[in-house]
């Protein structure tokens, strides 16, 4: 699939469905890479500090969800933060990917901080000839 295809119908969704989160909660985006190889479509997410059992993929149609919630263990009134850059507490990302994907078929990985989701190029669909026998009638 060229890139440029790709890039054009790729919608990437960085906040939440209103109903996915409770709205009191507040939630952070992960960055994310998406890009295009010889064999599919790599997504790779930076999850620092999260076991993969706080992570959690959802497939519906072309739309892949990846949310989880990375536990703080510092907050007021324990602590007073001198500078915080570190996101903590619940996130989602919601990536649309373009036709031409098999989402049923992506196999994810969690190592060293990056959640990394491969996504197969939809294999071609395979045609078959087939001859119809039509009888012929009786005049």
């Amino acid at each position: 699939m060229a890139l440029n295809k790709a890039s054009t119908s790729l919608h990437y969704v960085k906040r939440p469905q209103s109903s996915s989160l409770d709205s009191s909660e507040t939630f952070w985006v992960p960055n994310t890479d998406v890009y295009v190889t010889e064999g599919g479509l790599v997504i790779k997410v930076e999850l620092a500090g999260m076991r993969k059992e706080d992570l959690e993929l959802t497939v519906e149609s072309n739309r892949l969800k990846i949310s989880g919630h990375r536990p703080d263990g510092c907050r007021a009134p324990k602590c007073t933060f001198l500078v915080m850059e570190i996101n903590y507490g619940a996130f989602e990302s919601v990536i649309e990917l373009p036709s031409g994907y098999d989402l049923s078929q992506a196999k994810a990985a969690y190592q060293n901080g990056f959640l990394r989701i491969d996504v197969p190029e939809l294999a071609p669909s395979s045609q078959k000839s087939i001859s119809v026998s039509i009888p012929t009638g009786e005049s």
